[in-house]
Formats: structure tokens, sequence, C-alpha cells
């Protein structure tokens, strides 16, 4: 990283911790073990020095923040890395918006939220398909219909910025009932491809779905909120990443299946429309 952009990145959230404290720039001073002049060269920005390293260890430690966030090699305040349970929607406390995906999800308002599904994405799944897939999982499906309709709300906001990335296969696959769809009737694939279809014109463009060829790029299902985190899930559970070059490193790998997209979100729609109405044309 830059000097210049990792002495700036101190400096935001040196001024961070002070405006937190609440206490004047001489208390704080004193907290952090330097005097108010010394205080006053850090936060000025006049150089691009970092103070020494028993200085930046007395902060982090007197203001009970990792040394990583305090110098913008992290997004979190606490540890850099960690393993969560995925919330079941049924064990939760209350309504998807309670949760922790959904708590992500808002925090990352306003900034772009990048997603690799592992099937359809959530947010466009017929009821139908959320009750297929929710009783194959054991899950509530009044909940699934609840998250999904969570997801179109927020994507429907003016602030959002979603780009979603997956296999172009995986809805050819589904179109012609085979593998973990061979299951479903035609009529209900038929549903959801035409449903799918609408939904991609109406979300358009805060939402952008890219298919890629899955027989030439791979990539497992992970969501990118923002600068803020990572979660990449592992079935049951979200390996959840707030180190910047973890983010940085998700988003390089996305940007590439972006790269390689062999459908883009303008043609999408029309996209999935036709493999509706090659159905139609075999039923």
């Amino acid at each position: 990283m830059d000097k210049r952009h990792l002495s700036s990145l101190f400096r935001e959230r040196l001024k961070l911790l002070l405006q937190r404290s609440g206490i004047n720039r001489s208390a704080f001073a004193e907290t952090i073990g330097v005097d108010r002049s010394a205080l006053s060269q850090l936060l000025s920005g006049a150089s691009t020095r970092l103070p020494r390293a028993e200085t930046l260890m007395t902060i982090a430690e007197t203001q009970k923040i990792s040394l990583d966030w305090l110098l913008g090699l992290s997004q979190d305040e606490g540890a850099t890395a960690e393993i969560r349970e995925s919330i079941e929607i049924e064990e939760g406390p209350g309504d998807f918006d309670r949760t922790l995906l959904a708590n992500w999800h808002a925090e990352a308002a306003g900034t772009k939220i990048r997603y690799v599904p592992t099937g359809i994405p959530d947010l466009l799944r017929t009821e139908a398909v959320i009750a297929y897939e929710s009783d194959a999982a054991a899950k509530n499906r009044a909940v699934q219909i609840d998250e999904a309709q969570y997801r179109i709300d927020y994507n429907r906001r003016p602030e959002t910025d979603m780009e979603v990335c997956m296999p172009r296969q995986a809805l050819e696959l589904f179109a012609a009932g085979q593998g973990i769809w061979s299951d479903i009737p035609k009529s209900m694939r038929q549903e959801q491809l035409h449903h799918m279809a609408k939904l991609l014109d109406d979300l358009y463009p805060t939402f952008r779905l890219f298919l890629f060829d899955g027989r030439a790029h791979y990539s497992i299902a992970y969501t990118i909120f923002g600068p803020y985190r990572a979660a990449i899930y592992v079935g049951g559970l979200y390996l959840v990443f707030n180190a910047t070059d973890m983010i940085r490193t998700l988003t390089r790998h996305f940007d590439g299946l972006i790269r390689s997209a062999e459908v883009n979100p303008n043609e999408t729609s029309r996209f999935v429309s036709r493999l509706a109405e090659k159905l139609e044309v075999n039923s």
C-alpha cells in the first residue's frame, strides 16, 4: 500500500477515535501516551510519517481496536477473519431483516455488493421453487419467501448497486429439469423462468446478472459487501473476511468472472426468456 495512502487512512481513523471518545484533544492525547502537539501533528496530515510502533500499539490497546484496523489494513476493528454460523431463518429471533446476513446488506447500502450464488439467486425465485428447495433442505418456506421479498425490496432502493455472476449452465440445467431439478414439473420451471426474466428487467440496472461459461471458469458461492467484508458460503456456515487484502482478492476474482461473461446484464432477461420459450415449444 502507498505510504501516503496508509498515512491518510491512519489519520482518518485516529480522527474517528478522537470524535468517538467524547473528550478534548489534550485528554485524548494523554490516554494514548503523547502530548497535545504530537497529536495535532498526527491529525494534521503535514507528514506522511506514521508514529512509532510503541505509540501505535498504545493507541490500539487503549482504544480496544486492532492494529490492522488502525492502519487501514482491515475493515474490522476486532478480529480480521472469523467463521460464523449461518443464521438459519427459522432459528433466528425474528424475520430476515433481523438476521446477521440482512445486517451485512444494510451496512453495505450505498456501496457495490458482488454476489456469486449457489443456484438461482434468492430474490429471483418463485414461491413454488422456494417451497421445493425449502422442503428439501427442511427450512421454513414462509420465512424463505419473506427473505426473497426482503431482497427484492432491498434491490429496489435507489442507492442499491448489486452485481451477480453465475454459470450459464446452471440456468440451462434448470430449464431442462436435470440434476437437482429433475423432480420439478415443466410448468413450474416455465413459471420460474418467466418470473426471473421479468424481475431482471424490473430491477435493471441496480441489479445486474452476468452469466459465464461454467466449463471454463469456476467459483464457489460468496458475497462481497462493499469494502466491509466478504462472506464465503460453505453450507450452513459463512467464512467471513474483514481483511482488506482478502476483500480485494475476491473482488479481483469477481471482476475476472465479469470480464469472461458470455451474457451481459442487458441481455440476461432475453436469454432466460428464450429458455422458457424452448420449453413451451417442446411441450
